[in-house]
């Protein structure tokens, strides 16, 4: 499989790798909204997205929903919960958009790992980079302002789409995301639109003054 064999993760890696990770593996095709797996369901899968896009969200005690990821085509999905003690699903995955792409198998993986030590070394490092991330972001929400928060989220998405900018997600789950009320989310919008920092509504908008931005978001950036 091509796509795979593109994949960060088996780059510089020899080619039977991508055919072992792709034994047995299903096609996936789901409509925007459909489940692709549910939080505690037994995880033998891992997902390889190769249209569209999809999201991983839990539901909080309080029923708000939070969106922890949005996958995009060429990502894989799931491949950490592969290794899990309990062997489940930490969350529940849903595409965001009409999507396709391929179900691998859990067991293949684990042999892979076992035949190609360098694969699970790789795998060894995403997960650390990850852990690493949660940490960082961890440390960010509890000693960032709102301000700060939402100018950083803004500022890496310019990096992706440019100064036009559509939320891949609604202003309640964003606030969700950022650990702010959805309220404070709307009032900070409408104050840099009065402002001229930026134009625009619900999930499309336009950045008028990236500095004002940056100089927000340097705090919430670490050195590496």
């Amino acid at each position: 499989m091509s796509l795979l064999a593109r994949h960060p993760l088996l780059r510089g890696l020899p080619r039977d790798v991508a055919t072992d990770l792709t034994r047995d593996a299903l096609p996936l095709h789901a409509e925007a909204g459909q489940i692709l797996f549910g939080e505690g369901e037994e995880a033998r899968h891992y997902l390889l997205i190769e249209t569209g896009e999809a999201e991983v969200m839990r539901y909080g005690y309080n029923g708000d929903e939070r969106v922890f990821r949005v996958f995009e085509p060429g990502q894989l999905m799931a491949e950490a919960a592969m290794f899990m003690p309990h062997g489940r699903y930490p969350m529940q995955a849903r595409a965001r958009t009409d999507l396709q792409g391929w179900r691998l198998d859990r067991q293949h993986l684990h042999q892979a790992c076992r035949r190609w030590p360098d694969l699970a070394l790789k795998l060894l490092a995403g997960l650390s980079q990850g852990l690493y991330d949660q940490v960082n972001k961890v440390d960010w929400m509890t000693s960032s302002s709102a301000p700060e928060r939402l100018a950083n989220y803004l500022m890496d998405l310019q990096k992706r789409q440019g100064d036009t900018l559509t939320l891949p997600l609604s202003q309640r789950q964003l606030a969700a995301h950022l650990g702010i009320r959805a309220e404070t989310l709307s009032r900070l919008l409408n104050d840099w639109q009065s402002q001229g920092t930026l134009r625009g509504k619900r999930r499309e908008w336009l950045l008028l003054d990236r500095d004002v931005l940056a100089r927000l978001a340097t705090t919430a950036r670490r050195p590496f």
